[in-house]
């Protein structure tokens, strides 16, 4: 069994949902020498999120963060906390519904994606920052 962890600090997007797949992958090469294994990427953040979906249409990601906006809006009155302004108790919101971590299978030295997944980062505040992901892999 090998383990391979790295700490990737993904600079400051945006607020919306980015793919991040190339500069996760870039950040540990080791994962080309698992036929059999695992790919953890986990979010150090609560007002950012991690999903898997389209890779390929610009629109799909233009259209979760219109519908992230409708489903959790920002200045609602019943949200206390808001110390740092009114994004960010949905920002935290957001997190919690995609999470902040993902799985993926690696196969033969790739991540076992389908053909039109990447990973999104999915960045829920206005001026959020840069990003920190620990990034594990493991297996055979």
């Amino acid at each position: 069994m090998n383990i391979f962890q790295k700490t990737l600090t993904l600079k400051a997007r945006s607020r919306g949902f980015h793919l991040v797949t190339t500069e996760i992958l870039n950040e540990i090469p080791e994962i080309k020498s698992l036929t059999t294994g695992m790919l953890q990427v986990f979010m150090q953040h609560t007002s950012a999120s991690l999903t898997i979906n389209e890779n390929a249409d610009p629109t799909v990601r233009e259209d979760f963060e219109m519908w992230f906006n409708k489903a959790v809006p920002e200045n609602d009155p019943d949200y206390e906390h808001d110390y740092e302004g009114s994004d960010d108790m949905p920002a935290h919101l957001k997190s919690a519904l995609l999470d902040t971590s993902i799985l993926v299978p690696i196969t033969n030295g790739k991540p076992a994606f389908g053909t039109w997944q990447g990973i999104y980062l999915c960045e829920h505040r206005n001026y959020g920052g840069s990003r920190n992901v620990v990034i594990t892999a493991w297996g055979i």
